[in-house]
């Protein structure tokens, strides 16, 4: 059996780490011994985490980056030559309109974010990532890549092509020191996740998890993902599904109400 890699002096590089489930992963792999880059849009937040990582005694670099911006991501990966893990979770939804009436601005901005965004750090990291030999690729989905639902038709499209992503890549590269982790979480309360899709709305976000008792949270599914990632080398997690035990589909929610 081939052992897990040892995390000491290897690089974990965190996108959409700002807050949620980026936030979490982040503390949980430099929890594991991982030199965590946590990268995000706005620099004070992620300086913030980084800062609580390092203050733990542990090692995490802040990094500002658009994930969209695909001269930023290639100045970026010059900065960090040896990475071994990319953990691809900048992503995130906009509006719940139905098909007929949904603003293509917010389609186009999903599908830039969530998929050409991977895209963007997936190329150009992956060539360091096979350079060490033994590297690891995580797209974080949903599992609205995997059933679509009423109201969700942007974002079904847009984790659709993250799935897709995740599938090809893995059978273009089978052979390489590379593996490709999809982790597709279900309803996960976080902190900006609903109201950023509703547009600051809180009282439409807060009905998402209504009755819910107790859905997902961020460490959860952070848990899952530093679990995938600290496998033995030989060990690939294709798919991790994870939803809560209200949760039976995209559809089909227990509610106490």
């Amino acid at each position: 059996m081939t052992a897990a890699p040892a995390a000491t002096n290897r690089i974990a590089v965190v996108t959409g780490a700002s807050s949620g489930i980026g936030a979490a992963t982040a503390r949980q792999l430099a929890a594991a011994g991982y030199r965590v880059v946590l990268t995000a849009r706005r620099k004070d937040r992620i300086e913030a985490v980084a800062a609580e990582i390092n203050a733990a005694g542990h090692q995490a670099t802040a990094y500002a980056l658009d994930v969209t911006d695909r001269a930023a991501v290639e100045e970026f990966a010059t900065a960090f030559p040896t990475i071994g893990v990319l953990v691809n979770n900048a992503g995130g939804a906009l509006g719940a309109d139905p098909v007929a009436t949904g603003d293509p601005a917010d389609w186009r901005q999903m599908y830039e974010t969530n998929v050409i965004g991977t895209l963007n750090l997936t190329q150009t990291l992956l060539p360091a990532l096979t350079a060490s030999g033994d590297g690891t690729v995580v797209i974080v989905s949903s599992t609205a890549g995997h059933g679509a639902y009423e109201g969700g038709g942007g974002y079904v499209a847009a984790k659709n092509g993250a799935r897709v992503l995740a599938e090809t890549l893995r059978l273009e590269i089978v052979g390489q020191p590379v593996r490709v982790i999809e982790i597709a979480p279900g309803m996960v309360r976080t902190e900006e996740f609903a109201t950023t899709r509703f547009g600051g709305d809180e009282e439409k976000a807060a009905k998402v998890y209504a009755g819910v008792a107790d859905p997902l949270v961020a460490d959860d599914v952070a848990e899952a993902i530093t679990w995938t990632v600290t496998r033995p080398s030989h060990v690939n997690i294709d798919l991790l599904v994870v939803r809560p035990r209200a949760q039976a589909s995209n559809t089909k929610v227990h509610r106490e109400l």
